[in-house]
Order: structure tokens, then sequence, then C-alpha cells
């Protein structure tokens, strides 16, 4: 009887020991669309899904994820890089117990900062219900570990946005003269998505996020989808790469607005497009044989319709800039994360991750 409450005793202490651990690592939590999904949408109804070959084919199983890319997404990549587990997609069944602590994903593929973006791709999550989830989940990191410390676990993490392109891209420009368009010259448009991004942002402010990183758009006049749409010898789409350059600006406008009205570096801008743009505009220089052709898809560029198993597919995802005609590859995403790790203000302001991390560690 001794021996085995001994070994009960012992096992009772590593379990211990191991939430304890959990607990002192920081939260990440991810909030917007298909870049930053990690399979959320494999749990619903909806047509913008990543389920099937061949994407996943360079994951370490070998199959589809829910990722749209071919192997690790940029929050993955971000967890790496903080020595932490890949946070579980919210509507996961494993998301329970410890797994809470590590924190949760809540990006949907096809959802932007409006409710009426990819109303096409039936059900998706929309910014204001992944909100409403992270209240969720809030409540149930309570149950598990109290109040008090639930709430510093939010207090102390990290969240990641990435949302707005798709009511450019599926929205505004989906079809000619959309809803939108007739409803908004551009310019004004971006004024009234601006000003609804903001009641986003107060809003994961109020549910107690401390430290948000929020990407603006990439080039997404650059991207094979658009090129194989609008282009006629492989040039960016001028009409999207000029709703990038009124959007990101303002964007980042409004965080420093926010920052100054808090009083507290809270909202952190990654540059996208510039990050995107080295090595759409270079790809040689960062050892990719082409930024125009996705991996993965067929027509002009491999740009038009979705990544399936009756695709185009090249041999070597390495040397693709995009994965397929609207994701970056793996390893884009990877040189997207070192310079939102090591970058310049020019890439990434206030300070980059590293920074952060560093100057919260000694807080």
């Amino acid at each position: 009887m001794e021996s085995i409450s001994f070994l009960g005793f012992l096992s009772l202490l590593l379990t211990l020991t191991s939430f304890s651990s959990r607990a002192e690592a920081r939260a990440f939590f991810v909030f917007g669309d298909s870049l930053v999904d990690n399979g959320n949408n494999d749990y619903l109804a909806t047509t913008a899904r990543a389920d099937s070959y061949p994407y996943g084919i360079d994951s370490p199983t070998h199959r589809a994820t829910g990722r749209f890319s071919n192997g690790l997404n940029i929050p993955d990549i971000i967890s790496e890089q903080m020595g932490a587990e890949t946070t579980l997609p919210y509507l996961s069944p494993q998301l329970t117990g410890e797994r809470l602590l590590v924190g949760a994903n809540f990006a949907s593929a096809g959802i932007g900062i409006l409710n009426d973006t990819g109303v096409q791709f039936l059900y998706i999550i929309r910014m204001y219900q992944q909100l409403l989830y992270f209240q969720q989940y809030q409540q149930r990191l309570s149950a598990l570990v109290g109040a008090d410390q639930a709430k510093q676990i939010v207090n102390d993490a990290l969240v990641l946005i990435t949302v707005g392109g798709n009511d450019f891209v599926n929205n505004y420009y989906l079809v000619p003269f959309s809803a939108r368009s007739r409803q908004f010259a551009l310019p004004d448009y971006v004024v009234y998505v601006v000003s609804e991004y903001r009641k986003l942002l107060m809003r994961i402010y109020e549910l107690g996020a401390r430290r948000v990183l929020v990407t603006g758009t990439g080039p997404l006049g650059c991207v094979p989808a658009e090129l194989a749409m609008r282009s006629r010898n492989g040039e960016c789409s001028e009409e999207l790469q000029r709703a990038t350059n009124l959007f990101n600006p303002q964007v980042a406008q409004l965080l420093n607005q926010l920052n100054r009205e808090i009083g507290s570096d809270v909202f952190v801008f990654g540059n996208a497009f510039d990050m995107h743009m080295d090595f759409v505009s270079n790809p040689g220089a960062y050892g990719f044989v082409t930024s125009k052709i996705a991996c993965c898809g067929q027509g002009p560029y491999n740009g038009i319709g979705l990544c399936t198993p009756a695709s185009n597919l090249c041999p070597n995802r390495d040397i693709y800039a995009f994965w397929d005609p609207f994701h970056p590859s793996e390893r884009a995403n990877r040189i997207i994360v070192q310079t939102i790790m090591t970058g310049s203000t020019k890439y990434i302001n206030p300070m980059n991750l590293s920074t952060l991390l560093a100057v919260d560690s000694r807080t």
C-alpha cells in the first residue's frame, strides 16, 4: 500500500509541476483570417477550408491540418520562436484542461473586419464571434485556474491579429460593381473599414489583451490569384495595391492613436506589406525561383481557383514564395516571422517581438 500511495503522490507531483510550468509560460491568442487559421474551419460547414491534400504536404504527418499552407503558418512559427506549444483551434475538442493554458486560435478563413465580408463562404467565425469565443475561453480558463489567475494569464499573453485583406479581395473587389464599391469610393471605404477595426481592437483591449501584434495586409495586388485575374505581363494590380497603400498607413496611425489614449504600447504594428514586398520584388535574394507563380493551383500563375488534389503541384515548395493563389509557403512564412522577431521599426513598430519579449521578461 505504501509504495502505491508513494507512486500516486509522485504522479500528482509531476502533474502539478507540469501544470505550473505551463502556467508560467506565456499564453498566445490568435484572431483573424486564413493567413492565421490553424483548423477552425475544419469544424464548420464552409467552403473556405484546407482539409484535403495537398494542403499540409510538408507537415510532420504530411496530411492536411486545416492550415492554408504546405506546412506551418505564421502563428505556428511564432509559437516555435517563443519555445511554446502550438495553440489549438478554439473549436478543437482537444482544447481542454491544461491545454487551455497554452492559449487558443480563434481565426477563421474567409472573414474580414466587416460582417458582410466572406458571406459567400457560408459558415465562418466572424470577428465579433471570435471575440465572443475569447470571452467563453476566459470563463473556461477561470473554471480551471480561478478568476485571478485567468485574468493574469490573459493580461500577460501575446495576441496576434491578422485581418483586413478579405475586406478588399472578398468584398469590395470580389465582383465588378460590388455592393460596397457602389456604396463607397475606395478612400471612403478604407476610412470606414479602419473605423470598424478600431472598435474590434478596443474590444480586445477591454477583454484583457495587453500585448497585441496587429499585422497590416500584404501586397494584395501581387498574389498569384490577382495576377491571374488582373495582370497582363505579371505586374501587380495597381488598384489592389492602391487599396493596400491606403489601408496600412491608416491602421498604423490608428494603433499609435490607441497607444497614446491608453498610455502604453499595447498595440504593435507589423508592416506585412514591406515584409512581403522584399521577397515579392526580389525573390532570388531570398532563394525563391518565383514570387508570381503559386506552387499549387491551375491557370495563369497557378492563380485560378483553389488548391486541390487535381491542381498543378510543384515538387519543391521551398523555392516558391506562394503556396497557393493567396497564401505564402511555409518558407515565406518563416522569413516573415523572422522579420517580426528581429526586424527594424520599418517593419515592426514600436518594437520587434524579440525586444518586446525581453522587455516583458524584465517587468
